[in-house]
Parts: C-alpha cells; structure tokens; sequence
C-alpha cells in the first residue's frame, strides 16, 4: 500500500486569518470548511506512491528547487476564487497577490522532474491557491457565490523558504497532512 503524497508550501502562522476568511461564508449549507491549520498551496499532486520510490523523489525533488532557482520569498494571501466555475462550485480557494510567480516556478520544476518520474502529468493549468472549503451539495452555493463576488479579504503575508513533502492521512474527520520532507529553498 503506497502512501498518497502531495507536494506543497504551507500556509504556516495564518490559520486564524483563514479561520477569519472562512467565517464569512457562516451558513452556507453543503459548504464544508477545510481545517486553517493544515491551509497550503499544492505544488504537485502525487497520489499513491510506493514508499520504496520516496529516496528517489527526494532527489528529484532536491534537483527542482534548484532548477527553479527560487530563494526563500514573502508570498501575500488574499481574494477568492471558485474550482471549476460561479455556476458549478467544488472548491472554494484563496489566491496570492504577490509570490505567485515564484511558486509558477517551484510548481513547473516539480511537474517536470515528477511527470519524467513516471507520475501523472496536471491536467490543467497551475494556479496558485490554497483551499478552504470544498462544497458538498449546492444548497448554499448562492450564497457562496455572493461572497466570492463581493468579498476581496487579505489573507496575510508569510515568508516562503521551504517546499514540503506531505502525506494525506484520510481519517473520521477527513483528512490530516503530515510532513514527510522539506526542501529548504
């Protein structure tokens, strides 16, 4: 049984500006919040992987920051947006006003070194955000649409200077992120 690894930067000290984003949307059925704590932006979307292919990937992975040539950098949180559209909402994510462009570039690094791995190749294209509520049925989607429509909340700053490993645990209460290997940029 392989483990289900993602590859991200975490949302580290922002939690309870998350929490502060997520509130704004208080009462909207079939919308459920994801936990602020584990908040991060998804690089690169492994799924199983054999435990047996994790020293590799370490290498691959310690081979893209560098090929990315990114140092360590402030990234700024802040706006909403909507997976896959207004009209049909699966996810509810804030984005980056500014570090964006830095993580373009961890992520693009990333999907080159792991598609040449044998992982799956993105099937659209990145962008940069951070989930925090995923919709279960559409009962409070008008709702959310009118928040993502008005509402333009900062999220906060946070200074970037690693890229993570991650494990997605799926338990009772969805599921928890464990931190498998950084890469200190």
């Amino acid at each position: 049984m392989g483990k289900r690894l993602f590859v991200s930067v975490d949302l580290d000290g922002l939690a309870d500006e998350i929490a502060a984003v997520q509130e704004r949307f208080e009462g909207a059925s079939g919308l459920n919040v994801t936990d602020p704590e584990q908040a991060h932006v998804t690089l690169k979307f492994l799924g199983d992987t054999d435990p047996d292919r994790l020293d590799d990937l370490v290498d691959e992975l310690d081979a893209a920051v560098a090929d990315a040539g990114v140092g360590p950098f402030e990234a700024e949180f802040g706006g909403l947006g909507v997976f896959p559209s207004l009209d049909y909402i699966s996810v509810v994510w804030v984005g980056t006003r500014s570090g964006g462009e830095e993580l373009t570039r961890l992520h693009e690094a990333v999907e080159e070194r792991t598609t040449a791995m044998g992982f799956d190749e993105e099937d659209h294209e990145f962008t940069p955000h951070a989930t925090i509520a995923r919709m279960e049925h559409a009962g409070g989607k008008e709702r959310v649409q009118d928040v993502v429509r008005e509402d333009d909340p900062d999220v906060g700053r946070l200074e970037v200077e690693e890229m993570r490993v991650k494990e997605s645990v799926l338990g009772p209460d969805g599921p928890t992120y464990d931190t498998v290997e950084r890469f200190p940029l």
